[in-house]
């Protein structure tokens, strides 16, 4: 199947229902045969989609830096863990490794990678599926006000249209290839 790569959160002081959904996003992509990419921690989200996804029998792929290799929160459970130099390197290597690209809740680092490849695929850098998992609008304040942009002309309704917006794991796991 797809190689889908997935963004969220890895904070430690998260309520059970953001890992749990995590879990259920990893078990259920593995139960459709993909290979998961993760930004490679233990913690938080990223570890709850890693350990959901092996747990249903998926193959994981980990991209980490050394950096944070060093802290102790690399998935060493990885099938495969895969060694950066720092992040730049890290967001890039997931990238060329993915299919397609999911984004559950999460912080400033999950917007980072949301937004980076978002932008590349708005200005055709490569073609994959950008979905973005809007759980009990969790993203909502953030959809508003990109949507606010559109008629100041700072946002095109065009690049606004290359993100799919879902509402459940479902639609998330429709909206993706394989």
């Amino acid at each position: 199947m797809a190689a889908i790569c997935v963004f969220c959160a890895s904070s430690q002081t998260l309520d059970q229902r953001w890992l749990d959904l995590a879990t259920e996003v990893g078990a259920a992509l593995a139960r459709r045969g993909h290979v998961l990419v993760s930004g490679g921690g233990r913690a938080g989200m990223m570890g709850a989609v890693a350990t959901g996804a092996r747990a249903q029998g998926g193959h994981t792929i980990g991209v980490i830096p050394q950096s944070l290799v060093d802290r102790e929160i690399a998935d060493t459970r990885s099938d495969e863990l895969v060694v950066t130099d720092g992040m730049a390197s890290r967001k890039n290597l997931m990238i060329e490794k993915s299919d397609a690209f999911l984004t559950l809740p999460g912080g400033i680092g999950s917007l980072d990678e949301l937004f980076e490849v978002w932008t590349t695929a708005y200005l055709h850098v490569h073609d994959k599926p950008v979905v973005l998992l809007d759980v009990d609008n969790f993203y909502g304040g953030l959809l508003g006000w990109l949507e606010s942009l559109v008629p100041t002309g700072f946002v095109r309704r065009e690049s606004l249209d290359r993100l799919i917006v879902v509402t459940s794991i479902d639609d998330a796991l429709a909206a993706l290839p394989g």
